[in-house]
């Protein structure tokens, strides 16, 4: 039996009913509105039409402003008086609807002004949610308007239930968008997206940026948590809310204001004494109500939001040459209180899980598994959902991320760097879909606080009786679309102080970028096969390898959004921009078919020898001058070394917006005078290896094992289950050896922590939390060319743990290695772990003590001399 199809009724535009899929009998349409211009064009042409067709518009007049809507044929004004009561107006708007029985069309003066005469939101909520299903029930069709911002959340949240269609209508740049925020039973690819209302077509607002831009213009508030409560979270806000309204009428308000102002940032911010003294410098009163705005719930909005919004407002207010307010990507994020985090655990008797396993934090991955499964099973209150779907609405179908900000991240002494989750949601489909994977990525957020390299690091950085509040901060991405792909032109990370100087006319003082084409995932982690840009801002023209080294050591593939599946993928760049041509190829891409770096045409498209190299971008625009002086001012404000993590758009007259998507302290190497001169012309005898690759400065003393990794035999392995579990078996060494306070130096090949087991050994940070030092050798020929993992979550998690750090090319001229020593030397791998005898030709563990008259070994790393040095130093 064929399905009834719904009888469509025009609003009077072909491009609203375009977007709505037009309208419904039964459909009761909110209009949120800054203006009632926009309300009065659309009411018009939808009475009009109706009365072109023969139709009846019924128009009820009350409010003081205006007409909606002038005297034309087929138009029946009904007068109303709303002074007579909530009970006497209700009864007779009712007893209009019912005398003009089925399928009537109306329009309603402004709703908000109802408010100026029953004095409360609750009378407004309660008429329309008693009228709205009337018309509903015969079939009627009905236009109403609200002033947007005006009511409080319960108003609005019993009115968007009840409605059929919620739009909201903004104006700004002297041009008017339309956003449905809610259309009932109907979907489209692009229908929840804000749309530019044009005179020939409405146009969906793609690109991060220009969206950002609109719905930061238009001051809208989504979250407001402010349930009738006298607590201090609420009565600090509205006591503030009160000052500002009536300052020039209450005497000493200027003070206050100033005292709220600081009592509502420490609620939000926390104690941190020199975040608050930058919070306190920088943030304006209406930052602070802003960020209250956005947040959903209640309690810290954490490390990772407090350095971004005042690493934003550090640059805004910049005294360089740069206006940084027309550089900056406009700011559209949410925050979701700590305090949800908690009652999240209580209500879903999660607490103690948490609570036995910050006591006892060995667990393995598979146990892990399991704590992700419970924290997955979790439920959230009603409140909190409303707020969810209210800024999954304000997003639209805008991907967005979902990162993790404790309280303990992104500080001044410990980052936290990749320790915990953060997921991007491509946020497509129903609202219903998205809010289903919206609520999977703040749980698995909340569950990565348990996660065993969490508890690791933890412990390790003597964090473990911390305050460990978890709180989210819910970013749009950034970038436009591109096929059936979203993602930013540029992303990446950079440092206002460059510890990896390739060559001797690097300043290191002057910072590095690590820069890659799409999401900067690929710019943070260390990808199989895989090479981010190295930029260092003193010569940035220099590259770490020669031009015929450029094809090995660029990128390849694409970390972006694929918005036909509805998740986060990896592609090969031929297969992103192959075919059509990319938006300002030309400044990113070169022509290395030749053997040299030649230029492009935006025409050219993609084709093969063409490589990611950014030539033209460093040469042709403001990139690198922007980079410059964004880290310059950050230092400067911070007081110590920032890396912060961005992306960046260019337009068509190759102007930059960046948008600066966290900030934090940059913890440097610590540095040792160096007690040996670093000679060694050939490795024999003391000298065990000798690289002139150094990344920072330090000197370990006295380590007493070596854990060495075959880079040779390693290969060998036939499995990938034998090559991933040596993870796990190095973790276990690293446990045993480390029990007493012993030194342990760790040396194998390729890409320590990579995703690729074919290009080096996955180790987790909770595997090496016990060493030392960290070796990387680096083979081109045999496969294992490991990347400079300078700026990456991995190197900045030795960083904090002071475990050196150093890559050694031995083919390269100047570095040297002394196999025979490390291939002959005894190994008591055997002896500690017996039951993994298979792995003894892969794994030695060399007691440095042994046939060495209690010698031990030492690593040096020099940046002066830009050289590394690891040698035995005599028993005592």
């Amino acid at each position: 039996m064929a399905e009834n199809k719904p009888k469509i009724i025009s609003t009077g535009s072909s491009f609203l009913d375009e977007l709505l899929q037009g309208l419904r009998p039964g459909d009761n349409v909110v209009w949120q509105v800054d203006r009632m211009e926009e309300f009065l064009q659309f009411a018009g042409r939808f009475g009009r039409g109706a009365a072109e067709k023969g139709l009846e518009c019924v128009y009820l007049r009350f409010a003081p402003h205006p007409p909606v809507l002038e005297p034309f044929e087929g138009l029946v004004v009904v007068a109303l008086d709303p002074e007579a009561g909530f009970d006497v107006f209700t009864r007779k708007v009712h007893e209009v609807i019912e005398s003009k029985g089925k399928e009537a069309y109306y329009v309603f003066d402004n709703l908000s002004s109802l408010v100026e005469f029953w004095a409360t939101d609750e009378l407004l909520a309660d008429f329309y949610q008693i009228t709205c299903p009337y018309i509903y029930e015969l079939g009627g069709v009905a236009y109403f308007a609200l002033n947007r911002d005006q009511h409080d959340h319960n108003t609005i949240a019993r009115i968007k239930t009840t409605t059929q269609i919620l739009l909201s209508t903004y104006h700004t740049g002297g041009r008017s968008y339309i956003h449905p925020l809610k259309v009932w039973k109907r979907y489209s690819p692009n229908m929840f997206m804000v749309h530019l209302i044009g005179e020939n077509e409405w146009a969906p607002v793609t690109t991060s940026f220009d969206a950002a831009a609109v719905l930061s213009a238009s001051g809208t508030h989504l979250v407001h948590t402010l349930p009738d409560s006298d607590s201090p979270w609420n009565s600090v806000y509205r006591k503030l809310v009160q000052y500002r309204q009536n300052q020039e009428n209450i005497p000493g308000a200027a003070s206050e204001i100033d005292a709220l102002k600081i009592e509502l940032t420490r609620m939000m911010f926390g104690n941190h004494e020199r975040i608050n003294r930058l919070a306190d410098s920088y943030l304006t009163v209406e930052d602070i109500m802003q960020t209250r705005e956005r947040l959903i719930g209640s309690g810290r909005i954490g490390g990772k939001a407090a350095g971004m919004l005042l690493a934003r407002r550090i640059l805004n207010a910049g005294s360089g040459g740069t206006d940084f307010s027309r550089v900056l990507e406009a700011h559209d994020s949410f925050y979701i209180g700590s305090d949800v985090f908690f009652s999240f655990l209580v209500n879903n008797n999660l607490f103690r899980l948490r609570l036995n396993l910050s006591r006892n934090p060995n667990i393995d991955p598979d146990e892990f598994d399991a704590v992700e499964a419970a924290f997955l099973a979790g439920k959230f209150p009603r409140e909190t959902m409303e707020q969810f779907r209210d800024m999954l609405e304000h997003y639209g179908q805008a991907p967005i991320i979902v990162r993790s900000s404790s309280l303990l991240e992104d500080g001044f002494q410990h980052a936290y760097a990749g320790k915990y989750r953060s997921e991007f949601c491509a946020n497509q489909g129903t609202p219903d879909k998205r809010l289903d994977e919206f609520l999977k990525a703040v749980k698995l957020v909340y569950a990565s606080a348990l996660n065993p390299d969490v508890l690791s690091y933890r412990r390790r950085m003597g964090l473990t009786e911390g305050d460990e509040q978890m709180a989210i901060l819910v970013q749009r991405v950034s970038g436009m679309p591109f096929k059936q792909y979203f993602f930013p032109t540029l992303a990446g990370v950079a440092f206002s102080k460059n510890l990896y100087g390739w060559t001797d006319r690097i300043d290191t003082s002057k910072g590095m970028v690590r820069l890659v084409f799409g999401l900067g995932t690929r710019a943070v982690n260390r990808t199989a096969g895989d090479y981010p840009r190295m930029i260092a801002l003193s010569h940035p023209e220099i590259r770490p390898e020669s031009t015929e080294q450029i094809p090995n050591y660029a990128q390849k593939y694409v970390d972006l959004i694929d918005i036909d599946t509805n998740q986060l993928a990896t592609k090969r760049a031929a297969e992103v921009v192959g075919g059509e041509s990319y938006p300002n190829l030309e400044l990113l891409a070169a022509d290395l078919s030749e053997g040299f770096e030649s230029d492009i045409a935006f025409r050219d498209g993609w084709r093969r020898g063409f490589e990611f190299t950014f030539r033209n971008l460093i040469k042709r625009t403001r990139f690198i001058e922007l980079m410059d002086e964004m880290l310059s001012c950050l230092e400067s404000a911070w007081g110590q070394p920032v890396d912060i993590e961005f992306t960046a758009h260019i337009d068509f007259q190759r102007d930059i917006t960046i948008n600066l998507l966290q900030c934090r302290s940059l913890r440097l190497p610590r540095l040792t005078p160096a007690h040996v001169r670093l000679q060694a012309d050939h490795c024999r005898g003391d000298v065990l290896f000798k690289t002139s690759r150094a990344i920072g400065s330090g000197l370990v003393e006295d380590i007493l094992y070596i854990i060495y990794i075959d880079p040779a035999a390693y290969s060998q392995l036939n499995t990938s289950t034998q090559k991933k579990s040596l993870g796990r078996i190095i973790g276990k060494l690293s446990e045993l050896l480390s029990r007493d306070g012993s030194r342990i130096m760790l040396i194998g090949p390729g890409r320590w922590g990579s995703g690729n087991i074919d290009l080096g050994i996955n180790v987790s940070f909770a595997d090496i939390a016990g060493i030392s030092a960290l070796v990387e050798i680096a083979r081109p020929q045999a496969g294992y060319a490991p990347e400079v993992s300078y700026g990456t979550h991995f190197f900045l998690d030795l960083v904090e743990a002071e475990i050196l750090y150093l890559p050694v090319y031995p083919d390269e001229e100047d570095s040297c290695f002394n196999q025979g020593y490390f291939a002959q030397a005894p190994s008591i791998f055997e002896e500690l772990l017996p039951d993994y005898r298979e792995y003894a030709s892969v794994i030695r563990v060399i007691d440095v003590r042994a046939g060495n008259n209690g010698a031990s070994c030492a690593l040096l790393v020099d940046p002066g001399q830009n050289t590394g040095l690891c040698y035995l130093q005599p028993g005592t």
